[in-house]
């Protein structure tokens, strides 16, 4: 045997890399498949067998592709993976590096969902600074869904329940298939300009496919530009579409929307009765607080109150009267006392009560009394006053003695 027919397993496995390498369809391939075995590494790198009911072929991801991938990879979804099919030299084993993989059928319409739902959050058309409130109590309430199926009778049941005198206009829209998306779109429109006060856009659940004119640009932005709250009503609720993030609300179902949309008269009856209690509580107690507020100031109204100073005044000056009264009183009565006790002392002094006594005194002839024999000489007029009178008589003589046990100027016998 010749050396040269022997190689090396290395030059086996760097024969057919070349090989691969210099095919131009193994560099650029798109193979669709169903996921299985997939791991994602701690690295970064996805490793994945993709199989179908033929065959199965490796597949890995490196984390420097993962961001042609814009969902997370699981077993059992249908997949297109693109990329190049290469030997890994150490193994001797071919596998398929992938640069990009895409859901196939629905799974490819999820993928567009979830492009467009970025590309319009970039925009800032999910941002709560451009959402409308929903008027708290409205008069109209427009409609854009289909005009049979649950839907628009779960709207109509519920909002006449909640308040018989909102008016219901109802645009009957195309809500699926290739005509759905300018239908719903001239439904907001022709509600706009009809003025309703708010919009409910919606309808029944289904499957993607179904729901997808809810997920059209288009519609998004329609609803976006619409002057009038929109509450979005897409299905049950685990569906969500691209329609309910644009909205100013989203509703779970259309009869949540309803709910949310029109408000339960009844409750509003029973909060005004409330506030009715309250308010006449609040004013009966308002009402006693002015009440005895007004009666402490007619009290000190009255207090100080002109007529009623000059009451004070007039009972001050009764009452200082009476006082003086009993004061002079009292002095006229002490007075009284005093005097009839000087009139009783005057009485001892007094000279005419001494001449009622039986006394007399007697004068010259200057009316000065004689209190002693000096004071007159013999030949000299003198007068004698008794009780009844007086005498004019002459002294003849004069006799000077002591007179003892009797009062001074008593000289003249009884």
């Amino acid at each position: 045997m010749q050396n040269r027919n022997i190689y090396t397993v290395a030059q086996v496995n760097s024969y057919i890399k070349n090989m691969f390498t210099q095919d131009f369809m193994l560099q650029s391939i798109r193979v669709k498949g169903e996921v299985s075995n997939c791991k994602y590494h701690p690295s970064g790198h996805i490793y994945f067998t993709l199989k179908d009911i033929k065959g199965t072929i490796a597949c890995v991801m490196f984390a420097s592709s993962r961001k042609g991938l814009s969902f997370r990879m699981s077993e059992g979804q249908q997949v297109v993976v693109n990329g190049s099919v290469d030997v890994y030299e150490r193994d001797g084993k071919y596998q398929l590096y992938a640069r990009e993989i895409s859901l196939d059928g629905a799974g490819a319409l999820y993928e567009r969902y979830e492009r467009l739902k970025r590309d319009l959050e970039e925009r800032g058309m999910f941002a709560a600074q451009y959402k409308q409130p929903i008027p708290r109590y409205i008069r109209t309430l427009g409609v854009v869904t289909a005009s049979t199926g649950a839907a628009v009778r779960d709207i109509i049941n519920i909002a006449t329940r909640r308040n018989p005198y909102v008016q219901i206009i109802l645009y009957p829209a195309i809500v699926q298939g290739e005509a759905a998306v300018p239908s719903i779109i001239n439904g907001i429109h022709a509600l706009e300009r009809q003025g309703v006060d708010t919009i409910i856009v919606g309808r029944g659940g289904g499957s993607i496919e179904d729901l997808w004119a809810f997920n059209e640009e288009a519609v998004a932005q329609a609803i976006f530009d619409c002057s009038v709250p929109i509450v979005s009503a897409v299905g049950h609720e685990t569906d969500t579409t691209i329609a309910d993030f644009v909205a100013d609300l989203r509703a779970p179902t259309p009869s949540a929307a309803a709910e949310l949309a029109v408000y339960d008269i009844g409750q509003l009856q029973d909060r005004l009765d409330e506030y009715s209690y309250t308010m006449r509580h609040h004013m009966e107690a308002v009402i006693q607080r002015i009440r005895r507020e007004a009666a402490q100031y007619g009290v000190r109204l009255k207090y100080v109150s002109p007529a009623n100073r000059i009451r004070m005044k007039r009972t001050q000056a009764l009452s200082l009267e009476e006082r003086i009264q009993n004061v002079m009183e009292g002095l006229l009565v002490e007075r009284r006392h005093r005097l009839a006790l000087y009139v009783e002392q005057m009485k001892g002094l007094s000279p005419l009560d001494k001449l009622n006594q039986g006394y007399s005194y007697a004068a010259d002839a200057a009316g000065r009394t004689l209190s002693s024999v000096s004071q007159t000489a013999a030949g000299e007029q003198i007068t004698v006053y008794v009780k009844d009178g007086r005498i004019k008589a002459s002294v003849t003589d004069t006799e000077t003695r002591e007179l003892t046990g009797r009062e001074p100027g008593e000289v003249l016998r009884q």
